[in-house]
């Protein structure tokens, strides 16, 4: 369980637990994939499963663009930028076929 920050905590501190969370994230998914801290950086920049742990990272944590893909070895934060973007437009469905569903 996540302990609750209020407004009375300092950014630092927020940063940190949400830091120590992105790790325990990037744990987690590591093991899922049966991967070591090695493999993470000799796969591809774009792997799958990286650009989906990016976007866990990203709607789980407050970690910047810049801290996820220097931790996940994804090249520079434009990069990822555009990879996320691309990612998170193929994976909603346009509004039309909701519509006729």
């Amino acid at each position: 369980m996540e302990p609750h920050l209020g407004e009375h905590h300092s950014g630092k501190l927020r940063h940190e637990t949400s830091a120590a969370k992105a790790e325990r994230i990037i744990a987690q998914e590591l093991k899922r994939a049966k991967w070591d801290a090695a493999e993470l950086k000799d796969q591809a920049k774009s792997h799958p499963l990286k650009v989906a742990l990016a976007l866990r990272l990203r709607k789980e944590t407050t970690l910047t663009i810049r801290e996820i893909a220097s931790r996940l070895h994804m090249g520079s934060w434009k990069s990822l930028n555009n990879k996320l973007y691309l990612a998170g437009k193929t994976s909603k469905t346009p509004q039309h076929e909701q519509a006729t569903k």
